[in-house]
This record gives C-alpha cells, sequence and structure tokens, in this order.
C-alpha cells in the first residue's frame, strides 16, 4: 500500500515523532490535572526547619519518617517541595501555551486571512504592519509589555499574543493568497457567495492542517516565554510555582544542591522538545502536498 493511501489516523499512530509529542502533552496534561493527587505536599508551605534536602533516592537524603510524606525530589531553600512545586509550575506553563496559543492563532489568522483574500491596500497595511512588528526583539518587546502592564498571567498571555500574532498571520497570509488563486475559490465567487462565506467555509477547512502544526509550535514558544518572565520576576505573584522561577532560584543553590535548577529546566526543554515534535510530525502528516 502507498503511503498516500494510508488513512490519517494509522499514518499519525506510526510517526514517531508524533507519538513522542503526544506523549510529553499527555505527561504535562497529567501533571497539570493531577497536581494534588500526584503530591501531598502545597507547593507554597514552606518548611526552614527542612531546608535543601537532597532527593529522596541520593545517599544524602535523611532517613524518612514513617507515616510522613516523602520529598521524594527534596525540598527547596524555604523547605518548600521541589515535586509539588513543578507539579504546580506545569499548571502555570500548560494553562499560559493553551491560551496564548488560542489567542495568538486567532488574532494572526484573522489578519491573516484577510489579508490574503482581499489583497490591495489591505495586504499592504498588514504586510507592513508585520515587518514593522518583526523588527523588535521579541523577548525584549514581552519583558517590556509585562513590566508596563505589571505582573500576573493575564499580563504575560497578553505580551505573548501582541508579540507573536505576526507568525500566524504571516504563514496563514501566504496560504490564503494560494488558496484563492485556486479553481473552487472561483467556482464559488460565480455562485455568488460573499467574502465572509468564502474564507469560512471554502478555504477555511483548508487552513486547518497548517493551523494545528502553528498552534504546537506556539504553545512550545509560550512555555518559554513564560519561563523568561517568570525567571525575571515578571509572571504570577512572587513565590507562585512556576518553572522559571524554580530556575532563578535554584541558580543561586546550584553548589548545594544543582537539582534545583536542573529539574525545572529540564521539565521546560522535555515539554517544549515534545510540543516541536509533536508540530513537526503533524505538519508532514497533515500536509496536502505529501499525501495528496
Amino acid at each position: 500500500m502507498s503511503r498516500t493511501t494510508i488513512p490519517l489516523h494509522q499514518r499519525l499512530v506510526h510517526n514517531p515523532r508524533v507519538l513522542a509529542g503526544a506523549a510529553v502533552l499527555g505527561l504535562l496534561l497529567l501533571a497539570a490535572l493531577a497536581a494534588p493527587w500526584l503530591s501531598p505536599f502545597d507547593p507554597q508551605a514552606q518548611d526552614l526547619l527542612s531546608p535543601l534536602q537532597p532527593p529522596a533516592w541520593s545517599a544524602e537524603a535523611p532517613p524518612a519518617t514513617p507515616g510522613e510524606p516523602v520529598h521524594w525530589l527534596g525540598t527547596d531553600n524555604l523547605g518548600r517541595d521541589v515535586l509539588a512545586r513543578l507539579l504546580w509550575g506545569s499548571r502555570t506553563a500548560l494553562l499560559v501555551a493553551v491560551c496564548a496559543a488560542l489567542l495568538t492563532g486567532l488574532l494572526g489568522t484573522v489578519l491573516g486571512a484577510l489579508a490574503g483574500y482581499h489583497g490591495g491596500a489591505l495586504d499592504a497595511a498588514v504586510s507592513r504592519l508585520v515587518d514593522v512588528w518583526m523588527a523588535f526583539p521579541p523577548v525584549l518587546l514581552a519583558v517590556v509589555l509585562v513590566a508596563l502592564m505589571g505582573t500576573g498571567l493575564g499580563a504575560v498571555v497578553l505580551a505573548i499574543v501582541v508579540v507573536d500574532w505576526t507568525r500566524f498571520a504571516r504563514v496563514v497570509r501566504a496560504e490564503a493568497q494560494a488558496q484563492r488563486a485556486l479553481d473552487y475559490v472561483t467556482a464559488a465567487r460565480m455562485l455568488g457567495l460573499r467574502p465572509a462565506q468564502i474564507l469560512w467555509r471554502e478555504i477555511g477547512p483548508n487552513l486547518w492542517p497548517l493551523l494545528t502544526t502553528l498552534l504546537t509550535l506556539e504553545m512550545g514558544i509560550a512555555i518559554v516565554v513564560e519561563a523568561i518572565l517568570s525567571f525575571v520576576g515578571l509572571s504570577v505573584a512572587s513565590g507562585a510555582a512556576t518553572w522559571g522561577g524554580m530556575i532563578g532560584e535554584g541558580r543561586l543553590y546550584v553548589n548545594q544542591a544543582p537539582t534545583l535548577m536542573l529539574l525545572p529546566m529540564a521539565a521546560t526543554m522535555l515539554a517544549v522538545l515534545g510540543l516541536n515534535a509533536l508540530g513537526d510530525g503533524l505538519r508532514r502528516e497533515l500536509d496536502p502536498v505529501v499525501h495528496g
């Protein structure tokens, strides 16, 4: 059987990138949703009598007290459970990733589709706006925006949307231009369909594979941006569990307890690499040129 005739669901389950990315996304969802049950500790509860405890599997770990919960990944400088903070930090990462990706995709897709289909002055205006926006360093612009708006997840999500909508707008604009030149769009015009109907009913379904790929990639980018902002103290309130905040705190104690910095770094890298692999695998399997 030719690869182009294999059903989509079979191609997806046989693509190692899709499987690896889906597994990472599943782990991220599990950690975020089941955080209260996976660790018995409060991520913000301090125990100043037990700071910088090594992981339970380390030879330097103190003996477990019968009947007491175990700090499986140790504690930080304030005696907070590292595992609990990693799990609750995944909630922050996932919330920012989903909200930022959806809102960024909505704004960029609408502007890109309108510019690509209508062309003319609208296309020129959107294209110039994209060029100007991309002249600014994205991370620096996000830091400036959050600093002006104030800390909080809402400000972080809004900053990512404002900075990164151009990614969707450029790609969707180019695809809308290509679709506009095809015969099925010409036939829809001859049937009297309005431009909004053509964009929604005719061109829109052909953009879904592309948007699915872009959304997964944008989720990984959003996780990195949130980690950077929380690293410099511009994300959620001080003391809340975030991967970037844990990295910032852990670097101060890297000699005494290197896992405080290495564990959240590994979680961030795993999430981003997994989402990138998922997006790359989906791009290949959903590409109509390859499997048309």
